[in-house]
């Protein structure tokens, strides 16, 4: 017989290995042996102890060995899918001053989004040292300013920013997997990744542009691949799979999770099974019965699946989805899993071995779909293994995990440049205050990296082999900031104001570091820059020196402290309305000047918001009749003020505070005219009618009558 084709599928529960051959285009399973580890030497496609999983394989290698008379010295493997990791990750960057101009540019803000998830994977890694590999991103979508775009070529804004899925494989899991061949006497003759041996079998290329997810439903997990637009765009993880299903069981009938375990695949196989629990009751028990316990851990592991397929095909469901591995044949699975992701049942399939169109049919076929991945093992390692090419990236060899068409972008990742930092930085800018705010004046862009593969100038997404030498060239810098003053605020224009009939031509005000400048002036680091653009009144009176000041306050001093009072300043005239200080003046306008105006002493105490008087509102002889006192008493150069005297600018005035007393009947005497000397009988004094004395308070709105007897 010809060199078979030895496969091994090293799983969580067990090591399958097969011996296989091509026949034209068609694959020939010759015999397979599977052995379960006797202990958890692999938890979710990890090796964790590499002596007792080497002793699997030399077991299930000797196995076929001595069956077929061979020796076996090399083996094709598949790296779990579970140990693929990835990340979401979005990039921006300011394009306000360096916009994006080519593919070029797009390119390197995709890596550094590829290098931010890398950072991300390490740092939420308890490893911090574990070396992941990208074996692959793609593009979900481009945004300017925060809108959804096609591309970002020539677009001109404030950010552009791309959103990337990366997947990485860790390094750990090739070298375990090479340690346990090592110590089984074999050599790895090919690699490849357990969702693509799946695919590769069951999705050929010519269907792979069909959106379609394959699960590969094992033990502890359940492997995600996802297909569209001609080739594998996402792998994913769920950590939940056919032990979920055991562990249901066992709680419910109180088994162990042995017993448990071949409770279930008696129920799959036979519908039925005969189970004996932990306190030695015996019963018969069918699928229909049990289904019933066991929905709640099915609809679990579905919704968990389904989440995981939804997020990595980009947040809706596929067309279809296909299940294989064990798990797979959970009852009611795939019915619920169509549910979840709002398909037809039709549309979720189990495949099973015979499924695969590679394959030859033969009678002695292993049955179901636990054999699907560990054929496309053999299959896919062999049509597409995994290779590690070795290249220099700027005199540094570097190894790459060959997964795909490999690019110079690959080789800057895996070498760890910092994308951003191979750009040429800005040249050198200048601050400049402008109209008392900082402002950048920024330098001339920087240049992009120059690339070269083996001296020949490169693009960052050409092809990349092994034995290549790359050298990146940090880009040049842009040059210093250089601008002009007249670049700066364009040409002042001039206007012409009339003031007192007389024209006035004036520009805006432009000063640098106070004095006037030409327009060619070159501005330095530190200028202060003054511009006004438009003219006001008070910048027109300043620049002309008017000596008529409309702006300058009303000053009164009370009590030796400074009062302003801008509103007894009369304001100039604009076009025959008020004007402020800050007004804008146009082209043509008119201004006039007018005198100020005079408060009075009771103007000015409002103003200051002091009460001078207290008021009584009484009824006197059937006359309204008002009463008053004092609260404060001012006095200008030690002469009191009335309230209707006339202050003056920059008077300086004392106020002495009256204490305030409550009114009484004899107060009136000093608001009417009343002659007594002319009354000959008695004097009647009536407070709301009742007698009153001269001492009596008053109070609001009291009836006051005064009656003279005549003899």
């Amino acid at each position: 017989m010809n060199k078979p084709i030895f496969a091994l599928d090293i799983g969580t529960r067990s090591v399958i290995g097969l011996l296989m051959e091509k026949i034209e285009d068609k694959y020939h399973l010759i015999d397979y042996y599977m052995l379960e580890h006797h202990e958890r030497s692999m938890l979710d496609g990890q090796i964790h102890d590499v002596v007792s999983v080497a002793d699997i394989i030399g077991q299930v290698k000797q196995h076929l060995e001595d069956r077929h008379q061979i020796k076996l010295e090399q083996a094709c493997v598949a790296a779990a899918g579970r140990a693929l990791k990835t990340k979401r990750v979005t990039s921006v960057t300011s394009i306000s001053k360096q916009p994006i101009i080519n593919t070029d540019d797009i390119l390197l803000l995709e890596l550094e989004a590829v290098q931010q998830a890398q950072y991300q994977l390490a740092n939420g890694e308890e490893e911090t040292s574990q070396h992941y590999y990208c074996v692959g991103y793609s593009v979900l979508r481009y945004k300017l300013d925060n809108e959804e775009i096609g591309s970002l070529i020539d677009q001109q804004g404030e950010a552009a920013e791309v959103e990337i899925i990366a997947t990485f494989l860790p390094k750990v899991v090739v070298e375990s997997l090479l340690s346990a061949l090592q110590r089984a006497d074999l050599r790895l003759e090919a690699l490849t990744l357990e969702p693509i041996a799946a695919i590769q079998v069951l999705i050929p290329p010519s269907m792979r542009r069909l959106n379609v997810a394959l699960v590969d439903i094992g033990a502890g997990t359940s492997d995600i691949a996802l297909t569209s637009e001609g080739t594998v765009t996402a792998y994913g993880m769920v950590p939940k799979a056919g032990d979920e299903i055991t562990e249901a069981l066992s709680d419910h009938y109180l088994l162990d999770f042995h017993q448990a375990e071949q409770c279930k695949r008696e129920l799959t196989i036979h519908n039925q099974a005969t189970i004996e629990d932990i306190l030695g009751f015996a019963q018969e028990i069918t699928l229909e019965e049990t289904l019933e316990h066991i929905l709640p851990a099915v609809e679990q592991l579905a919704h968990d699946i389904s989440q995981e397929i939804i997020t990595l095909n980009g947040g809706k469901a596929p067309k279809a989805v296909m299940l294989v591995g064990g798990g797979s044949q959970t009852p009611a699975l795939s019915r619920v899993l169509a549910n979840r992701l709002q398909l037809p049942e039709n549309r979720v399939a189990i495949r099973e071995v015979q499924a695969i169109p590679s394959l030859t049919k033969q009678d002695d076929l292993p049955v179901g779909p636990d054999f699907v991945t560990p054929i496309g093992i053999a299959i896919a390692a062999k049509q597409n293994p995994v290779h590690y090419i070795s290249v220099m990236v700027n005199n540094r060899t570097v190894r790459l995990f060959e997964m795909k068409n490999l690019t110079v972008a690959d080789g800057l990742l895996t070498a760890g440049l910092q994308i951003k930092k191979l750009y040429g930085k800005p040249g050198l800018a200048a601050i400049i205050e402008y109209n008392g705010k900082q402002i950048t004046l920024p330098g001339g862009f920087g240049k992009p990296p120059l690339i070269y593969i083996n001296d020949q100038a490169a693009n960052i997404d050409d092809s990349i082999i092994n034995g290549d030498k790359i050298d990146i060239i940090q880009g040049e810098d842009g040059e210093q900031a250089e601008m002009t003053l007249q670049e700066l605020i364009g040409e002042p224009k001039l206007i012409t104001i009339f003031y007192q009939e007389e024209p006035y031509s004036i520009a805006g005000i432009t000063k640098v570091n106070g004095r006037e400048v030409p327009a060619d002036y070159l501005l330095q680091d530190g200028d202060i820059v003054l511009y006004q653009a438009t003219i006001t009144l008070e910048h027109f009176l300043d620049d002309f020196s008017i000596q008529r000041d409309p702006f300058s306050t009303f000053t009164v001093w009370i009590d030796n402290q400074e009062q302003k009072f801008a509103k007894y300043v009369s304001p100039m005239l604009l076009n025959g309305a008020q004007v402020q200080p800050y007004s804008t003046l146009k082209d043509g306008d008119i201004l006039e000047a007018k005198p100020l105006s005079t408060p009075c002493l009771s103007d000015i105490l409002v103003d200051l918001e002091i009460s001078y008087l207290v008021e009584l509102k009484i009824i006197y002889n059937q006359r309204p009749l008002t009463l008053s006192q004092e609260l404060v008493k001012v006095y200008r150069d030690g002469e009191q003020l009335r309230l209707h005297e006339a202050i003056r600018d920059q008077d300086r005035l004392q106020i002495q505070q009256q204490k305030q007393k409550s009114f009484i009947f004899q107060d009136i005497f000093r608001f009417i005219s009343l002659d007594l000397t002319q009354a000959t009988g008695k004097v009647e004094l009536l407070r709301n009618g009742n007698p009153a004395t001269f001492f009596e308070p008053l109070q609001p709105n009291d009836q006051i009558e005064i009656k003279l007897e005549n003899n």
